[in-house]
């Protein structure tokens, strides 16, 4: 055990160490905010977009996805840990998780339509090589189309800033959001819904921003030079009435009428835009109890079906086709996604469930144990694949015991047990038929 002294010279404090220098060139370019982060575009900030994109976002990343290896028929045979399974698992970048990632890469692609997954670290340059392991990836934003070739903005972790790099097609990949139709062409559901919305909001902002907007109607005509200054007066008198007075009051004369203008009682664009959300929402698989979190098993495997299982699938056909050479994909490598069936059942369903699971012998104990959050138990018998409902065979209770195990004196007990002695049969006489001799027989005329 290192002493008193030792441990107080080989202590490091955080705030204390004398290997930082604040404002100094060793620590990079500094930046007041996160310069990795994602900006939404096109005004969403101001419409329903960002509560849609984040929602499905995030249900996206609680999908696991990992590089495994198949079997030859195409099922989960082994997992692959390698530099791609780390990413897609734990640590994507130094900035972000692989969870993270996924959402970042997810919103960015239904925001701008398109985002290109970029391997900004692997062992060997993968412009030159087929075959590469990739450390990092990082979302990139697609500025310009080449015939082999992409450019793109990428956030340089080295220079704390985003660059413009060349990367060639093969190596990056591209992925195009699934519902581009509805949510990003121009003439979309979506960026019509984002344009009435603006509208709204103009309409809201300028009756809120303080005005009247009165039309007066003063007793005489106004078209000579002469009444024209007096309406100019007048208007100015009820002006400075209505702000020069503490609560704002005016007085006019009994002859002039005053009409108030934008209070309409009904505004059809409200209307407009309840329709087009709702044509939204089902066009997307989407519907308010799936915001506000009280929708029912039916609706959640609806969306689950129609809006992230075909972003998902996106995702992993492009990874697999550009991440994975065709002669690991011939040797059964693949990248796969994995979804928690149980995550949305009730406690109530959950021992029914289990029950049947484990009768069909298609879980263990000790995997529903892991479902429902609890540790394995150390007993083999909790791992065994059986139906406990019936019960075990005697091969399985207790194996056969040879002579060689038991002896013959312990088997046979204290008493001894007497063999067993076949009885005797007497051979038959010809002269009798039974106890009757023959001669008797015949001396009475009986026939034989």
């Amino acid at each position: 055990m290192p002493s008193l002294g030792d441990r107080l010279k080989h202590a490091w404090d955080a705030f204390n160490n004398n290997d930082q220098f604040y404002g100094n060139s060793t620590l990079g370019t500094g930046s007041s905010f996160r310069p990795d982060r994602r900006r939404m575009t096109r005004g969403s900030e101001r419409s329903i977009m960002n509560s849609i994109i984040d929602r499905i976002s995030i249900d996206v990343a609680a999908v696991t996805l990992q590089h495994v290896r198949l079997d030859e028929n195409g099922n989960y045979f082994e997992t692959i840990d390698d530099g791609l399974h780390y990413v897609l698992t734990t640590e994507a970048n130094i900035d972000q998780t692989s969870r993270a990632f996924v959402q970042d890469a997810v919103a960015s692609m239904l925001d701008e339509g398109v985002v290109a997954l970029v391997p900004t670290e692997t062992d060997v340059n993968p412009k030159k090589m087929n075959s590469y392991e990739i450390r990092k990836l990082r979302t990139g934003k697609v500025l310009a189309w080449y015939p082999e070739y992409v450019r793109l903005d990428v956030f340089d972790e080295k220079a704390n800033r985003r660059k413009e790099i060349v990367m060639p097609k093969k190596t990056v990949a591209i992925i195009q959001n699934p519902f581009y139709s509805v949510m990003n062409e121009p003439n979309s559901l979506l960026q019509r819904l984002i344009r009435k919305l603006v509208l709204l909001d103009a309409i809201d902002e300028q009756s809120g921003s303080g005005k009247l907007d009165l039309l007066i109607q003063l007793p005489y005509a106004i078209k000579g030079e002469g009444r024209r200054m007096q309406a100019e007066l007048r208007r100015k008198d009820i002006e400075q009435q209505l702000t020069g007075t503490k609560y704002g009051i005016a007085y006019i004369d009994s002859t002039e009428h005053v009409t108030q203008l934008n209070r309409s009682v009904e505004n059809n664009l409200m209307k407009q835009i309840e329709y087009l959300t709702a044509q939204l929402y089902g066009q997307l698989g989407l519907s308010d109890t799936i915001f506000n979190g009280t929708a029912d098993e039916q609706t959640m495997l609806n969306y689950n079906n129609r809006t992230v299982e075909p972003i998902v699938s996106a995702l992993v056909d492009e990874m697999k086709r550009k991440f994975l050479t065709k002669t690991a994909r011939t040797q059964g490598q693949s990248i796969i996604f994995f979804r928690d069936p149980f995550r949305l059942v009730p406690v109530n369903n959950l021992a029914e469930i289990a029950d049947k699971f484990t009768r069909n012998e298609i879980l263990s104990p000790n995997e529903i144990r892991k479902i429902i959050g609890y540790k394995p138990v150390n007993d083999q018998r909790a791992d065994e694949l059986r139906n406990r409902n019936l019960n075990e065979s005697s091969d399985q209770m207790m194996p056969p015991a040879t002579t060689e195990e038991i002896p013959p004196e312990e088997m046979m007990g204290e008493e001894e047990i007497a063999p067993e002695v076949e009885e005797e049969v007497p051979e038959e006489d010809p002269n009798f038929i039974g106890d009757i001799p023959i001669g008797e027989i015949l001396k009475n005329g009986r026939k034989v």
